[in-house]
């Protein structure tokens, strides 16, 4: 187990934390020391599983996941996207019982934490435990709007809604600049994140970029005019609760 192999400017786990709360230089020292063992790990793995009991929690250091829950006969539904410095399995520290999946979308590099040594950093760091607990409660909002626009936006708003919000959380953790990312998610991944068909998300792809609302090269998203697509998905980012403001659009 070694300290996380980033400086603090680089740091996936400190960009995340930092762009929802204000880390102070020791604050960022302390999660830079955290003890983690980085993983790499191919796409289409599950790392934990519905029903699991870890004794560990994982950052995404590179790559993205995908959390989902699955009915009695195998349907999948896609409840988030974990983009790098998220902790999509932080919870297991208070539920020890896992009530989700996670699964990579593509190869990733995870840091694992041992549930002691976060307990002990956020026993030494009040301020970081709070951290945490706002980024537990952040992703509590992430939930309420996915069930919002799977529930009540037709399928064009839904994918655009979808598309804006992913753009947002890139940009504020590096990762997107001039309204373009990488965003290597399949058709059929969004299709289980939409609740429509992968048929479906083609259509819908491909009207959009008719409408001139996004261009697509390999996996790369670009969308030319940012206040056409927040309009076309009904968006609004305070529910990501993001210090600074303006996303995507600054």
């Amino acid at each position: 187990m070694l300290p996380a192999p980033f400086p603090a400017s680089h740091s996936p786990i400190v960009r995340k934390l930092e762009s929802i709360f204000p880390l102070t230089d020791d604050e960022r020292q302390a999660l830079l020391e955290l003890p983690i063992q980085v993983t790499a790990i191919k796409e289409d793995q599950d790392v934990v599983r519905e029903g699991d009991r870890p004794s560990r929690s994982f950052a995404i250091l590179s790559g993205m996941t995908c959390t989902s829950k699955v009915t009695g006969d195998g349907k999948r539904q896609i409840v988030a996207f974990g983009v790098p410095g998220d902790m999509p399995d932080i919870q297991s520290l208070h539920l020890k019982v896992l009530d989700i999946s996670v699964t990579t979308l593509t190869p990733c590099s995870l840091g694992f934490i041992t549930h002691e040594a976060l307990w002990d950093l956020c026993l030494r760091s009040p301020r970081i435990a709070a951290a945490f607990w706002r980024e537990t409660l952040v992703e509590g909002a992430y939930f309420r709007e996915w069930v919002l626009n799977v529930g009540r936006r037709e399928a064009y708003p839904r994918m655009a809604h979808i598309l804006c919000e992913l753009l947002v959380r890139l940009h504020a953790v590096g990762l997107a600049e001039d309204h373009s990312c990488d965003l290597p998610i399949t058709q059929v991944e969004f299709a289980d994140a939409l609740g429509i068909t992968a048929v479906h998300v083609n259509r819908v792809f491909q009207q959009m970029r008719a409408d001139g609302l996004i261009e697509t090269r390999g996996t790369r998203l670009i969308v030319p005019d940012w206040e056409r697509l927040k309009e076309a998905g009904d968006f609004d980012e305070t529910y990501l609760h993001l210090l600074k403001t303006g996303g995507a659009a600054a």
